[in-house]
């Protein structure tokens, strides 16, 4: 047996296992027989191994009925195999299945082997045995087996290796999942509470649909409770609100877990009441969907519903895809194993689930996305006993970490972050933020960033403290305790976002763009006049490529010197990476500048009135820089080139200005024909630009000893200019 966490790339593993199993001297070319006891788990899983075609030296196939698995099976030695479990039963009960090959190397790959039908007598394992004797067997789980569950262990014998929650959690593989109770705020009536009988038998989706007259009268008494028409009014209610607070501060989606059919067609009903502009007819809109099997006999409100397994498909792309509006699904039995959404951060459950059904489940929430803090499971049931059990049964297998922690954790993790950020915000009052209009909530900035900037690596601190808030907070909403620190969050987060934003005209990182967790800023301010780092400090927007002295002035007379630093270092080091897409020694000698004089201020070696006069005078350097071109005569490739070969004293007092003009007129003109879009990538088109470069700069007399240095310059110069007129 290996158990394998759920979501942290099991499936790939078993690919792995296949491919490496397959190239094994000892099994002398075998059959591989891939075995699910689901057809839609066939098709996922086949669609993992067929990605992996060129691992297994041949390409997957599907077994499409009892006939077709024989003829797979019938063959000399290769093949990888998949099927259903249920393939395996015999034309006629109580007959014995046919031996399909007594081969020794055929090696059965069980995924969720505890799952299937175990029975030695007359069940599928008996028959799988029967039709391939002397088949090795090797069974993977996604959930640990209980102790009670001989069969299993019989089959497969006991683990080989164990991936469990922790291992998974600590290496990224997957993100904690909390669990939250709803059950009391729903104000039910006693009569209307469901009482779980703890030897209750689920119906599946199938037998409600193909045995309605059997259902067991346990199942209807309580699917009659549970789906009561102010219940489902009330969980409707609830589950809007408690959703849309999640959405204000995480992207994401969530999936609603209910006992029956009649009751996803209900409970869509009146959430459709409350928010009418969710759904749609149309497959490819709508924000709320309800996914189940049925057929024509089925009710007549319930037909829009019903739709093929290629609509399903259809559905499951669009709910796949985090920017698709399509971000509630309800369920009954579909989607809750094997159907990945990373995106997925909410579980609403509200159907009796016990054991490995129940850990199937919820480990839907737990795929990793963007920064996606953990996923939260909502309890509108009462299903904390069944959790607790499933506990136990992970922790007597040996399990390490938590199948599911209590939301109340969250909630103490997010408070013990907040007071990190009021411990850095000591002394200051922010309470215009809370209670102010835009403008003067606007104007606690300055001062809030001056607070930060004047103390010991205060900027690092506060980006690295007020971004733990944020994951906690996301987890913690919408706890009420959550809910009363929202504006000073969002005080934190504003404050963290002038801080951390780039000069106008830099390239955002992709971690700055590529994040889930919402910033609820806009809540107290239009985000637009947030981050605007200089509208925040009082000033007019600069022109960047000016950098004029009226606005020098304006910084120099800022009444928070900290703040009117991190401006001027902002400014700059905007100025200079767009500089370096022109000119390579230009920025790296101002980016050395500005680095030195940053790490003066950083040690407090200067005091702050010093290190912005070192920043306007670099700010006016750079910009004296850039005029050099007209005086020179040059254009600013040319120039881009001059300062190439200036970097090397001794160039510049034998051949004169004169003479290095001419150089870099000619290398201009020489590299701009002759490279090509991919040339840095094309060692032969390389290597012959480092040829004309090296002829033009003897034919001018270069010294020799600096021409090498001098040439790598040059060509990399080559690189950023050739990328600026690849676009031009």
């Amino acid at each position: 047996m290996v158990w394998h966490t759920q979501g942290s790339g099991k499936s790939l593993t078993m690919a792995f296992y296949a491919g490496r199993v397959i190239l094994h001297p000892a099994t002398k070319n075998p059959t591989i027989v891939v075995l699910t006891d689901r057809n839609d788990l066939d098709d996922q899983l086949f669609g993992t191994f067929a990605r992996c075609r060129d691992l297994l030296r041949q390409p997957p196939v599907q077994a499409t009925d009892r006939a077709d698995l024989r003829a797979k099976l019938s063959v000399a030695a290769g093949g990888v195999v998949f099927t259903t479990i249920q393939k395996f039963f015999p034309d006629e009960k109580g007959d014995r299945h046919p031996v399909l090959s007594d081969r020794q190397n055929i090696i059965v790959i069980a995924d969720e082997a505890h799952r299937s039908q175990y029975d030695f007598i007359d069940g599928f394992a008996r028959h799988m045995r029967d039709a391939l004797p002397h088949a090795s067997f090797i069974g993977f789980t996604g959930t640990p087996i209980e102790k009670t569950d001989a069969n299993t262990r019989a089959v497969f014998g006991d683990y080989i290796s164990v991936y469990d929650i922790q291992r998974a959690v600590i290496d990224g593989a997957t993100v904690p999942i909390y669990y939250e109770s709803r059950l009391a705020k729903l104000e039910l009536k006693e009569s209307e509470r469901p009482r779980i009988d703890p030897e209750f038998e689920e119906a599946t989706e199938g037998e409600e649909v193909e045995r309605k007259e059997k259902l067991k009268s346990k199942w209807a008494q309580l699917e009659a409770v549970v789906g009561s028409e102010n219940r489902l009014k009330l969980i409707a209610r609830d589950l809007v609100e408690h959703f849309e607070n999640r959405l204000a501060v995480m992207d994401g989606k969530a999936m609603v877990v209910v006992m029956s059919r009649r009751i996803a067609v209900e409970l869509y009903r009146e959430i459709v009441a409350i928010r009418p502009s969710w759904p749609s007819t149309d497959d490819d809109q709508g924000r709320l969907k309800v996914i189940m099997t049925g057929s024509a006999s089925d009710p007549l409100e319930w037909q829009d519903h019903i739709r093929n397994k290629p609509r399903r498909e259809v559905l499951a792309q669009r709910f796949r895809d985090p920017a698709d509006p399509f971000q509630i699904v309800i369920v009954r039995d579909m989607w809750l194993t094997g159907f990945d959404a990373p995106s997925l951060h909410t579980m609403y459950v509200d159907k009796p689930m016990r054991g490995h059904g129940l850990m199937q489940a919820i480990a839907r929430v737990n795929r990793v996305f963007k920064d996606k803090p953990g996923g939260l499971v909502v309890d509108y049931l009462g299903l904390a006993e069944e959790l607790k059990q499933a506990m136990a049964t992970y922790t007597e297998s040996g399990g390490t970490g938590r199948t599911a922690l209590d939301q109340a954790e969250a909630v103490a993790l997010m408070l013990e972050k907040y007071e990190v950020c009021r411990g850095l915000f000591h002394r200051f009052d922010w309470s215009r933020w809370t209670k102010g209009n835009p403008q003067e909530r606007l104007s606690v900035l300055p001062a809030a960033q001056e607070h930060v900037l004047a103390q010991d690596d205060g900027k690092n601190r506060l980006l690295r403290a007020v971004t733990e808030l944020s994951q906690a907070f996301a987890l913690a909403v919408p706890h009420d305790e959550a809910l009363q620190i929202r504006d000073d969050v969002g005080f934190f987060q504003a404050v963290r976002a002038v801080l951390a934003k780039n000069a106008p005209g830099d390239r955002k990182t992709d971690e700055e763009l590529d994040h889930a967790i919402r910033q609820i800023i806009s809540k107290a301010v239009v985000s637009g006049e947030v981050v605007d780092i200089f509208a925040a400090a009082g000033l007019k927007k600069p022109d960047l490529s000016i950098l004029s002295d009226e606005f020098l002035a304006e910084v120099r007379d800022l009444p928070q010197r900290n703040l009117a630093i991190e401006l001027l270092r902002k400014l700059l080091k905007g100025e200079i990476r767009a500089r370096s897409k022109r000119n390579v020694v230009l920025a790296r000698s101002f980016a050395g500048l500005l680095e030195e004089t940053v790490r003066k201020y950083q040690n407090r070696a200067i005091e702050t009135a010093q290190v912005i006069e070192e920043l306007i005078g670099l700010a006016k350097d750079l910009r004296q820089a850039e005029q050099r071109g007209e005086q020179l005569g040059l254009s600013e490739d040319e120039l881009a080139f001059y300062d190439a070969l200036e970097t090397n004293d001794s160039a510049v007092k034998v051949l004169g200005e004169p003479t290095l003009r001419d150089i870099a007129r000619e290398l201009a003109d020489t590299v701009r024909k002759n490279v090509t879009i991919d040339w840095t990538v094309r060692d032969n088109v390389r290597a012959q630009l480092r040829v004309l470069v090296k002829r033009i700069l003897r034919k001018h007399g270069y010294p020799p000893d600096k021409q090498e240095k001098a040439t790598q310059t040059v060509l990399e110069q080559a690189e950023v200019l050739s990328a600026e007129w690849a676009v031009t």
